[in-house]
């Protein structure tokens, strides 16, 4: 088998496998990018990819002039903060957030007409394995997985040019998914597997009003975790 992973998730991933190790202690300044692509043997973009991940995902934050350090969630309690959004000169986070309800709202509708049993098992195998990494605390696997149950619900659009504008705006989404993180409290958590589960019922049943609404309210008390109110 082919291992297509993103040469910048496979960084990231091992960057915060050296912080979980303390490898990279809490409050110590980062290498610099030159001499950590030198060590982990990747390219200057692809690193620097890497780090905007990890750096959306609250593992570590970049100060200019003095460099990228490892967040010490001890000290630095995680408040929403719209600086580590990273399109800010383009769109603001909430104009993303609304894309979000309009389109996958939508496209949970269709999913109810269209999914079928395999489509449930990847969604309960995705949800499952979201809720387990975030119990190891695997951040960057959680988001994955949550990556994979939107994007397969997206997938049964019966609607080409839906999918399409769905597929034209997924960078975008996809920074949505990881933004709340830091400040995802680990009830919040519960819920939001929860809510994953709602949205996976009403999609089995084929009832397309309760999975537009299950969506809808997905996305509205995530974008509330990253300080958007929609």
């Amino acid at each position: 088998m082919i291992d297509r992973t993103p040469v910048s998730q496979a960084v990231a991933r091992k960057i915060q496998s050296l912080i979980q190790r303390g490898e990279f202690p809490a409050g110590e300044r980062l290498p610099s990018q030159r001499t950590l692509a030198e060590q982990l043997g990747v390219s200057r973009p692809s690193l620097r990819e890497a780090l905007m991940t990890l750096e959306t995902l609250g593992l570590i934050h970049t100060y200019p002039g003095r460099g990228t350090f490892v967040v010490d969630h001890a000290s630095e309690p995680g408040l929403p903060d719209s600086s580590t959004w990273r399109y800010s000169e383009r769109f603001a986070m909430q104009d993303v957030f609304e894309i979000r309800m309009l389109l996958e709202g939508q496209l949970a509708r269709h999913a109810a007409q269209m999914a079928t049993s395999d489509d449930i098992a990847v969604l309960l195998t995705a949800t499952d394995a979201m809720e387990a990494a975030w119990a190891r605390e695997d951040l960057i696997a959680n988001v994955e997985e949550d990556l994979l149950f939107h994007r397969h619900i997206a997938s049964k659009s019966r609607n080409v040019l839906l999918l399409q504008q769905y597929e034209q705006v997924s960078a975008f989404l996809t920074e949505t998914q990881r933004q709340p993180i830091p400040f995802t409290a680990v009830n919040r958590m519960a819920e939001s597997i929860a809510e994953h589960r709602s949205i996976i019922q009403a999609i089995q049943v084929r009832d397309a009003d309760a999975a537009e609404v299950a969506m809808r309210r997905h996305i509205r008390n995530t974008a509330a975790c990253a300080g958007v109110t929609i």
